[in-house]
């Protein structure tokens, strides 16, 4: 069974990272942790939730089609308000 803590905080890290474009080093700023038990980046990450490439010589972190899928099915409002901000 999925912690609901860490599964609602990585739908915040989800919605925070697709509304805007987002530095890998903010993304760790924010989101990195050594707690064990909040582990929100790590399994983002793991699952494939999110990634990070690198665009005009700095590393940007995105949401990957995998994670919007994710977010919209927990969050269909924040998504379609999201989908509609790209359009």
């Amino acid at each position: 069974m999925p912690d609901t803590v860490v599964e609602t905080l990585i739908l915040d890290l989800l919605e925070w990272v697709a509304n805007g474009e987002r530095s890998y080093e903010e993304v760790m700023d924010a989101w990195r942790t050594s707690c064990p038990k909040l582990p929100v980046w790590e399994d983002a990450s793991d699952r494939g939730l999110v990634m990070s490439a690198k665009a005009n010589g700095r590393w940007i972190v995105s949401v990957t089609p995998l994670g919007l899928a994710h977010l919209e099915r927990r969050q269909p409002i924040q998504c379609a308000k999201h989908e509609e901000l790209l359009s």
